[in-house]
């Protein structure tokens, strides 16, 4: 086992544990958490209920998790550019390359050396995220932190701004102490900070209104109730992360070149975004986390925080977003603009509702033009 973690950090993981391939804590709440539709959209962590609530189920034979992880938080962001409202806010873990493709040929590597000092072909499969495994309560048991209120993996020396990825093997190896330190205690500003109130209560997410998930995960329109809420976050939102003491105290930076910001990545002018082709959005974001919400789903979050803006400089890539060939998008440039206002955005409104034929965009056009009027007859 010392090998072994040598091993992992000779490969570049900054931390690694081990723990018994056994049902993590609190793994019959996932079943619950399902149940109450906190999961949203998420299907298949329902499919893969029985198989996350035992690691066994998933590697039959397995005896020992490995959880390797790697520090993934670049340089804190210009606040002049950060706090700019006519800019997008991206999560930190998506500022550079895609964590899948660094750190599963990594875990490969790792589980290869394994192999070979026991003398086997194949003793077990390496995941990172795409598993049937509960990796935060897993990390914990690998002695990796505590999971905090915020439901994140916590180190109490490191912060949380880390991936994990593991590896489920039928060779018996040392298990690692879960950690001694470490806690919540009273404290509840991840909870209060959330800016969609998407914490039930402590240790309880409702990914339904998890900006993460409305930006990342689901697929179809936002919500019209939380589309407000969102601010100018396009990709993902880390303030659960940035506002936890354990990470303004121990939060640790990357060393990785992987993870260092692509240009532009940072905080992104939202009106140039919102003009990207399909060709343009596969250029710019190849090799990135972010061409996993696709282009319909990236110009979505970017119509949603255009509105939330409200600067008319935003109206014309709104009106040419009208006619774009995605629906979803169409639907919320229309709501945009019904958020913004003016004669522009109603002559444009009312033009592509002579033409539109989804019933779901006309449904949003009516809306905006409806908000407009209240908004004219109010003054």
């Amino acid at each position: 086992t010392a090998d072994l973690k040598a091993e992992a950090q000779r490969l570049g993981f900054d931390l690694v544990g081990i723990a018994p391939a056994a049902p993590p804590p609190h793994a019959a709440q996932l079943e619950s958490w399902l149940e109450a539709g906190y999961a949203g959209e998420m299907a298949y962590l329902a499919r893969n209920a029985v198989r996350r609530a035992d690691p066994r189920e998933a590697v039959p034979g397995a005896r020992s998790i490995i959880v390797c992880g790697i520090h993934y938080r670049a340089a804190e962001p210009d606040p002049a550019l950060w706090n700019d409202p006519g800019r997008g806010r991206i999560s930190r873990y998506a500022w550079g390359d895609d964590y899948h493709d660094v750190l599963l040929p990594k875990l490969r590597a790792l589980q290869e050396w394994l192999e070979s000092r026991v003398g086997r072909a194949r003793l077990g499969r390496s995941y990172v995220d795409t598993g049937p495994v509960l990796e935060r309560p897993v990390g914990v048991m690998a002695g990796l932190g505590f999971q905090g209120k915020n439901t994140l993996l916590i180190h109490p020396r490191q912060g949380s701004w880390f991936f994990i990825g593991e590896i489920l093997v039928d060779a018996e190896l040392a298990y690692d102490a879960p950690q001694s330190i470490g806690g919540c205690g009273g404290c509840t500003r991840c909870l209060n900070a959330c800016p969609t109130q998407a914490f039930v209560g402590p240790y309880v997410l409702d990914a339904r209104r998890c900006i993460s998930y409305l930006t990342i995960e689901l697929k179809g329109p936002i919500p019209r109730e939380l589309r407000p809420l969102l601010g100018n976050h396009i990709y993902g939102c880390d303030v659960c992360q940035e506002v936890c003491p354990w990470n303004r105290r121990w939060g640790r930076f990357t060393t990785h070149e992987s993870f260092q910001p692509r240009p532009g990545i940072v905080a992104p002018e939202l009106i140039e975004l919102m003009r990207l082709t399909d060709d343009e959005f596969r250029a710019r974001f190849k090799g990135s986390p972010i061409k996993r919400a696709k282009r319909r789903g990236l110009l979505r979050n970017v119509a949603v925080a255009l509105g939330n803006w409200g600067d008319p400089a935003a109206i014309p890539a709104l009106v040419a977003a009208l006619n774009d060939h995605e629906p979803l998008i169409r639907g919320h440039a229309a709501w945009a603009l019904g958020r913004i206002g003016g004669d522009d955005s109603r002559h444009a409104l009312e033009s592509r509702r002579a033409v539109e034929d989804d019933a779901w965009v006309l449904e949003e056009i009516d809306l905006a033009l409806a908000a407009l009027t209240h908004a004219a007859m109010s003054t």
